[in-house]
């Protein structure tokens, strides 16, 4: 039987696809604000598009963001929302949840890539996890960001953008995920059903 996924209400964004996403995928899902409801979850999906601060000031004045600090359950954050659970941002210059070691950095546009970085980018492989079965390095996902992680020891997939960045990353029960996997078709799905088993 697929777990219950709790999808924490950000307020807008991409909350409709990822829920849409799961529910192909036979998991039962709901869509919270509630601290106290995000606490009892099976698993957690943190959604996210738009600016990083206002929606780390809703998860701070709501009481989610201190939720999320102590979850000990799986919890996948997506987008914006895997770039809150890193340590700091160059966006705002705020402070994120501390899930993951590191900053997201502004990316710096080069020849032959543009900010936004809007599109299929390729992944390469960087090491084994069990939410990376079944996914290989050339494998594309869809992107949409302006900002990302450099790759580091918990990086699982990467993409090129004027240099390396973190596509996917894992820290004990965390993972991040900077594609878009309710976007990427087969590969996404296949990130998805990971994260359900």
């Amino acid at each position: 039987m697929r777990p219950n996924i709790t999808i924490v209400d950000i307020g807008g964004g991409n909350l409709g696809a990822v829920r849409s996403a799961f529910s192909r995928l036979g998991a039962q899902t709901i869509t919270s604000a509630d601290p106290d409801l995000i606490a009892k979850a099976e698993r957690v999906v943190l959604p996210g598009v738009g600016h990083a601060e206002p929606v780390m000031n809703h998860l701070n004045s709501t009481g989610i963001a201190e939720v999320l600090q102590t979850f000990e359950r799986p919890l996948l954050g997506v987008c914006l929302g895997m770039q809150l659970m890193y340590q700091s941002l160059d966006e705002g210059d705020i402070c994120g949840l501390g899930l993951l070691p590191g900053r997201v950095k502004k990316l710096q546009p080069a020849a032959g890539f543009r900010v936004p970085n809007m599109g299929w980018c390729q992944l390469h492989a960087d090491r084994s996890h069990p939410i990376s079965n079944g996914l290989r390095g050339g494998d594309y996902a869809y992107f949409v960001h302006s900002f990302a992680a450099d790759v580091d020891q918990h990086t699982i997939l990467s993409a090129q953008a004027s240099k390396p960045i973190t596509a996917l990353a894992a820290f004990e029960n965390r993972v991040g995920a900077q594609f878009h996997p309710e976007r990427s078709g087969p590969v996404g799905q296949k990130l998805l059903e990971n994260f359900l088993c």
